[in-house]
C-alpha cells in the first residue's frame, strides 16, 4: 500500500465531466460514469467528486446522479457540492458515499462541520479549504461561489475546522488549478506540521514529481484532475493513472 494516497479528483458540471484552470472556464471532458468505469479497470483506490455548480448555484446534490455513480464504483467516493445540512450528508452516506467533502457552506455556517461530524463521524467529514494569495502575498480562504479572496488565514480556518469534528482536510491551490506548474510546496510545509488530521492537497500536479514532493512536504495525500483526464502536451482527453508499480516506485525513491 502507497504511503501517501494519490486520489484523481474530478469536476462535475451540468451532470458532465469537466476540467478547469485556475477555477475558471470549464471544458467538458467526458461522461462520469464512464470515468469511473476506467477508473475501475485501473484499480484506482478512492475518488473525490466535486460538483462545481451545486454551490455556486445554491442548489443541493444531484442525488440521483450520485446514486448513479456509486452504483459502478468498486472504490470509496468522496463527494462535495451543494452540501448545506447535515441531513443531505447523511442522505449521501446512505447512497453509499463514503466521505462527505463540504467546503463554501462552512464559511457561511460554522456549525456545519460539527453537525455532519455528530452524525456521521469525522473520518466521513472533509472540510475543503480553497486558497489563494492576496495582493500582499498571503495565503487567504478563498470563496470561490462569491469569486473572491477573504481576510481569514487558511491555518486558523483549518485548525477550528478540525476543532469542530473533520477528520480531514482538502486544500485546493486556486491560482494553480490545473496549470501543470506543481504544488506550493512551501504552502504544504507551513500547513501539514500544524494539522492533527489527514491533508489532501490538490492544485498544480503536472507530473508523478510533483507527488513525491508534495508527500515529503508533509501532505498525506495528492489529489489531481489534469493529470487523471489529459494526456500528453496538446491535453487530449484519455482518462488515465499510473500503474501501482511506478507509483511505488516515486514514493520509494523520495
Amino acid at each position: 500500500m502507497l504511503r501517501t494516497r494519490v486520489i484523481p479528483c474530478l469536476l462535475l458540471k451540468n451532470r458532465g465531466l469537466v476540467k478547469t484552470i485556475s477555477f475558471a472556464d470549464p471544458k467538458y471532458v467526458g461522461d462520469p460514469i464512464n470515468a469511473v468505469r476506467i477508473f475501475n479497470e485501473m484499480e484506482v483506490d478512492e475518488l473525490i467528486l466535486l460538483d462545481i455548480e451545486a454551490s455556486k448555484n445554491g442548489t443541493p446534490p444531484d442525488f440521483e446522479l450520485v446514486q448513479d455513480i456509486i452504483s459502478e464504483a468498486f472504490m470509496p467516493i468522496a463527494y462535495g457540492g451543494g452540501i448545506r445540512r447535515a441531513e443531505e450528508a447523511q442522505r449521501l452516506v446512505s447512497l453509499g458515499v463514503e466521505k462527505v467533502v463540504v467546503n463554501s457552506a462552512v464559511l457561511r455556517n460554522r456549525g456545519l462541520v460539527h453537525e455532519i461530524s455528530e452524525k456521521l463521524g469525522a473520518s466521513s467529514t472533509v472540510v475543503a479549504v480553497d486558497v489563494k494569495k492576496d495582493w500582499l502575498g498571503r495565503y487567504r480562504v478563498y470563496d470561490t461561489p462569491a469569486g473572491k479572496t477573504t481576510d481569514q488565514d487558511p491555518l486558523t480556518y483549518i485548525r477550528e475546522a478540525i476543532s469542530g469534528g473533520a477528520g480531514e482536510i482538502f486544500v485546493n491551490d486556486v491560482a494553480r488549478e490545473g496549470t501543470g506548474k506543481g504544488y506550493d510546496i512551501d504552502l504544504i510545509r507551513t500547513l501539514a506540521p500544524e494539522i492533527s488530521v489527514p491533508l489532501i492537497v490538490c492544485g498544480g500536479a503536472g507530473m508523478l514529481e510533483h507527488f513525491r514532493k508534495a508527500a515529503d512536504a508533509g501532505a498525506s495525500a495528492v489529489a489531481a484532475g489534469s493529470m487523471f483526464v489529459y494526456m500528453g502536451r496538446h491535453r487530449a482527453v484519455m482518462i488515465n493513472y499510473p500503474p501501482q508499480r511506478t507509483l511505488e516506485g516515486i514514493f520509494k525513491n523520495g
